[in-house]
């Protein structure tokens, strides 16, 4: 750490200067250091600054207050990216509200080839969950190196991380506050196994409490991070709606499970469809398609364990026997049906679904093609 870095805190704790004022005073002074050196008088001649912010600018207490973050952030092994700073994360910089800074606590690779965000309602029902967990199981299968990103809150963000973590995924959850808490505290045992693998992300400093407006500003960097966002599960209203739209603004992808016209838990879902803000996807292979993500050798399902186990043709032979004589199942007929573990099932109808022999429906339905 560097007096650099001071100065870099610094520049996001002025009153009234924001992410993209605070870019305009470094394009227009090069660094920011150079922001804090600048004479008064000459900081008020940069538009959009004026007279106040420029005294905002010049007041020592922005610096120490920095010091005070710094010494945070040292004795807790916490890094910070800052915008112009060569690892800072590719896919954020390109957004124009992007954090001029945020601190990270974790191990997770920010700019992996394969990041997804996963959002939806905080009140998720046993359709939203078992939609989160198939989708993150399968996904697994394929990319072991995907990074899953949400925001650590209740419902369908924690059951985004845990199964990440159940399926040994990195996952990083973004924070509506400083790195000093945990909010909500019945998260903190996922939170601090997430540090083993994949971390904590927030662009607020120590010190600052969970305020519903920091949820709000936290999405932008949800819906940053990745290459698309995933809403599971949303009411007609709801701060995952809030990042579907801004991931929308910034020219990403956004996809939704479907549900029920007449399910209050989909109709955020259903409209974003509806206005065609979100691609519609009902499984895994859906999500991998429309990203046009390809599934080379190296990220095949392992399928040696499985023959050993199941002879793979004779039990989608099984399968494709049932499904022809049923029309469509749920998955959980197919378990009782076969006397295999669910695990196993899933693994195989997204085998038969990669080849185009079954298609998945909402609900943990199957169908032959």
């Amino acid at each position: 750490m560097t007096n650099k870095l001071i100065y870099q805190i610094g520049l996001t704790m002025i009153n009234g200067v924001g992410d993209i004022l605070a870019r305009q005073l470094l394009q227009t002074l090069g660094d920011a250091e150079a922001v804090f050196a600048e004479k008064q008088q000459l900081l008020e001649r940069i538009p959009g600054i004026g007279s106040f912010t420029a005294a905002e600018i010049k007041r020592p207490e922005v610096l120490l207050r920095a010091e005070k973050e710094l010494s945070f952030i040292e004795k807790n092994q916490i890094s910070c990216y800052f915008m112009t700073e060569e690892d800072y994360p590719t896919r954020l910089r390109e957004c124009p509200d992007a954090p001029v800074l945020f601190y990270f606590k974790g191990n997770a690779d920010l700019n992996a080839a394969r990041i997804i965000s996963i959002v939806g309602t905080r009140n998720a029902t046993d359709y939203g969950r078992d939609l989160t967990e198939t989708l993150i199981r399968e996904l697994a299968a394929i990319y072991p190196d995907l990074l899953v990103i949400s925001g650590l809150a209740y419902g369908i963000d924690v059951c985004a991380h845990r199964n990440a973590l159940r399926n040994q995924l990195p996952t990083i959850g973004v924070l509506a506050h400083g790195l000093d808490r945990i909010y909500p505290s019945a998260h903190r045992n996922t939170a601090i196994e997430m540090l083993e693998r994949g971390g904590l992300l927030t662009d607020f400093a120590s010190g600052t409490d969970p305020d519903k407006p920091n949820f709000i500003k936290r999405n932008r960097i949800v819906a940053g991070m990745a290459d698309a966002t995933v809403v599971i599960e949303s009411a007609e209203k709801g701060g995952s709606l809030i990042t579907a739209d801004i991931a929308f603004s910034y020219g990403r992808d956004v996809y939704c499970f479907p549900g029920r016209v007449n399910d209050s838990h989909s109709k955020g879902c259903n409209n974003l469809i509806r206005q065609n803000k979100a691609g519609l996807i009902t499984s895994a292979s859906d999500l991998i398609s429309a990203l046009c993500w390809e599934m080379t050798t190296s990220t095949k399902p392992d399928a040696i364990q499985t023959e050993l186990l199941f002879p793979e043709n004779d039990q989608h032979a099984r399968i494709t026997a049932i499904l022809r004589e049923k029309g469509e199942i749920h998955i959980n007929e197919l378990v009782r049906a076969l006397d295999m573990p669910v695990h196993i099932i899933s693994t195989m109808l997204f085998e038969m679904e990669m080849n185009g022999v079954v298609k998945g429906m909402p609900g943990n339905i199957y169908k032959l093609l």
